[in-house]
């Protein structure tokens, strides 16, 4: 079979940008003519062997990550924002949404930005009555959904806070527990940390340097946030530094992606990459082995997996999903194919939503999505308990999953019958994007499409999808 041609102008702009150095001068350290270049930055031409290998060995640039780009996010995510029923002409063709995303991805952001602005200003018009002299009721993006994006399209992995929050974790004295050394780093800060007093998860009070945690929050709990407030009193410079190269529009989205980048820390110090991704390997990604070796949470286990993109050590590419009870996604992250709707709930076909009928079970399914990919997911819910009689349970499940052919390094998929076609399960990303025609639990009629009402015909569904 012959090896497809690799077509990757907007990373090769990118690296040449993040080097510093004119088309002509990249173009004499590469070994081609300026003219050459300029064809493959713009895809005229795509990549070829020998650039590849000047790439590496000239700049040490990952060759991987040409093919591991944003462009599946970009396209699902243009897709997405494109059914919205304000779109009211034909849809671009996917050929189309791919030359966008790989010629121009400022262009794709910049179009996705602009629909989530008229998205929220829709909305606000929706509560006009709550809008109305508000002194805040300029447009301006979500900080969430600002801070969600931002992990997004960094593919989940912070590289700077991962090496930091791994130097500190392999960095102890032996027999020197990482709780110990946190605690120990920030009393040589003069903070004291005590057991809470009330029911908050954390307190720490800058007046009183007292760090207060939960008596009744878990071990693992407890652990984390121990190592999020070390992260916040003693890595604030390099946290700064990568907000400032984030650029959000606002301070509240600076505020919330802090804390995102203090929780990335705390969860690459509990679980340092190198050891981790070792592992991870060794057991075959189980979850719960490695729950008990690394003293992390399940869900603090399955988040880690999918951040394991670190150039030139890269580990399985999985998906990670959070949901509630409602089907809302909560937390969600892909370094693979499948990318999740950025808006609503996701595929009530998605072995996810069972995990709550089943507490305490992995759940295992071989999914099939509508572009043919297929993929081998993992749901297991992970309520979380006030820690006292009346205290509110928060019930959420998590996903876990990683296209079919690394199955085989998941000890989960075992005796699963991988290369049989019809044992995979039809699934897709939310009912108003997805493409399938005679689907049984459709919501809603897809956007995309053309439907046909027979007044003397009931179906599964009211209507055809054409």
């Amino acid at each position: 079979m012959a090896t497809p041609k690799l077509y990757a102008g907007a990373k090769l702009r990118e690296l040449r940008g993040r080097v510093g150095l004119t088309q002509k001068d990249f173009a004499a350290k590469l070994s081609v003519s300026l003219p050459y270049l300029n064809q493959m930055e713009n895809n005229n031409r795509p990549i070829s062997t020998a650039v590849l290998l000047g790439l590496a060995q000239e700049f040490g640039f990952d060759v991987t990550e040409l093919q591991a780009g944003d462009e599946a996010r970009l396209i699902g995510d243009m897709k997405e924002a494109l059914a919205d029923p304000a779109f009211a002409g034909p849809t671009p063709a996917l050929a189309d949404l791919r030359l966008v995303a790989s010629n121009a991805p400022a262009l794709a952001r910049a179009f996705l930005d602009l629909h989530t602005a008229y998205r929220q200003t829709h909305e606000r018009l929706a509560s006009l009555d709550e809008a109305l002299g508000r002194e805040d009721a300029r447009l301006k993006p979500s900080p969430w959904e600002e801070v969600r994006d931002f992990f997004h399209y960094c593919d989940n992995y912070i590289d700077a806070v991962d090496r930091a929050a791994e130097r500190f974790a392999t960095s102890l004295p032996d027999g020197q527990s990482l709780e110990d050394a946190a605690t120990e780093t920030l009393e040589a800060k003069g903070i004291e940390v005590v057991d809470a007093e009330d029911d908050k998860i954390r307190h720490y009070d800058p007046a009183t340097k007292t760090l207060s945690l939960s008596r009744f929050a878990a071990s693992e709990t407890r652990s984390f946030q121990l190592l999020l407030q070390t992260a916040l009193l003693t890595q604030d410079a390099l946290l700064e530094a990568t907000l400032d190269l984030a650029r959000f529009q606002s301070e509240e989205s600076r505020e919330i992606a802090k804390i995102g980048l203090a929780n990335y820390y705390a969860g690459a110090a509990l679980m340092p990459y190198g050891r981790f991704l070792d592992a991870a390997t060794k057991t075959r990604h189980d979850l719960e082995i490695l729950s008990t070796q690394f003293g992390a949470s399940l869900e603090q286990v399955a988040h880690r997996l999918s951040t394991m993109q670190r150039p030139g050590a890269k580990g399985i590419p999985f998906f990670f999903v959070r949901v509630d009870q409602a089907g809302t996604i909560t937390k969600r992250h892909s370094a693979t194919t499948l990318q999740f709707a950025r808006f609503g709930g996701a595929c009530p076909l998605w072995n996810v939503h069972r995990a709550f009928e089943l507490p305490g079970q992995f759940l295992r399914q071989l999914a099939e999505t509508p572009d043919g990919v297929r993929y081998f997911c993992l749901a297991r819910d992970v309520s979380k308990s006030g820690g006292a009689w009346g205290a509110p349970i928060r019930r959420y499940a998590i996903g876990l999953g990683c296209e079919v052919k690394h199955a085989s390094a998941l000890v989960y998929a075992d005796h699963m019958q991988l290369k049989n076609a019809e044992a995979f399960e039809a699934i897709g990303i939310s009912c108003r994007i997805c493409e399938r025609k005679s689907c049984h639990q459709r919501s809603v009629p897809p956007l995309e499409r053309q439907l046909k009402v027979d007044l003397n015909l009931r179906d599964v569904l009211p209507y055809q999808v054409e």
